[in-house]
């Protein structure tokens, strides 16, 4: 027998699937590979459309920073620690959008350094609780958690609404959203504060 008949004689062989506690095991291990396809394919359709968008965006935001300057924007930090209701906007709106806009998540919390203890629990509620509301426009504050956009702009797609629509109402009512849960945080951490806790 020749190589050439070997070679025609194993293409033309099958091996039974295993049975038993072996088959159960190949079975496994061939669906298990095939989470790791899944993730490979996901993967490569993120490398052609969101992840160069993010890269653009963060190279863009850096940036806008560096024209500004860290240090006004620093400023803005010290600006929302100033007593009186009329900070408040500043403090639980404004200071907690420039954060998670120009740090992303999660440096955007580092902009809590600026406060007095008394605002910083606060500031953090108001934060985390912004960094998916501003998703829908701006994909780079939060890129690690874009699924959960993604997740509600695919129902509102299905349905044949727009997602630019969306996307703005998402971070209006974050912003009201934030601006709430950062005044009734500094209540209660006064509360708290008075009563030794």
């Amino acid at each position: 027998m020749n190589f050439n008949s070997l070679v025609l004689l194993s293409a033309e062989a099958t091996v039974d699937k295993p049975d038993g506690f072996l088959g159960a095991l190949a079975t496994g291990a061939e669906e298990f590979i095939k989470i790791f396809n899944e993730g490979g394919k996901v993967f490569l359709s993120l490398m052609g459309g969101i992840l160069p968008t993010l890269i653009v965006l963060l190279t863009a935001v850096n940036a806008l920073v560096r024209l500004i300057g860290p240090e006004k924007i620093e400023n803005l930090g010290k600006a929302a620690a100033r007593p009186g209701l009329r900070w408040y906007p500043v403090r639980y709106m404004l200071l907690p959008f420039v954060s998670v806009f120009v740090l992303t998540n999660p440096m955007a919390y580092t902009m809590g350094r600026f406060l007095p203890e008394r605002f910083k629990p606060a500031f953090y509620d108001s934060a985390v609780s912004f960094v998916h509301p501003i998703l829908g426009i701006f994909p780079h504050a939060n890129p690690g958690e874009l699924f959960v956009y993604v997740g509600i702009a695919t129902g509102i797609t299905q349905l044949g609404y727009g997602l630019g629509d969306l996307a703005v109402r998402y971070l209006l009512v974050g912003l009201v959203v934030i601006f709430i849960r950062g005044i009734l945080t500094e209540v209660i951490t006064a509360r708290m504060m008075k009563k030794g806790a």
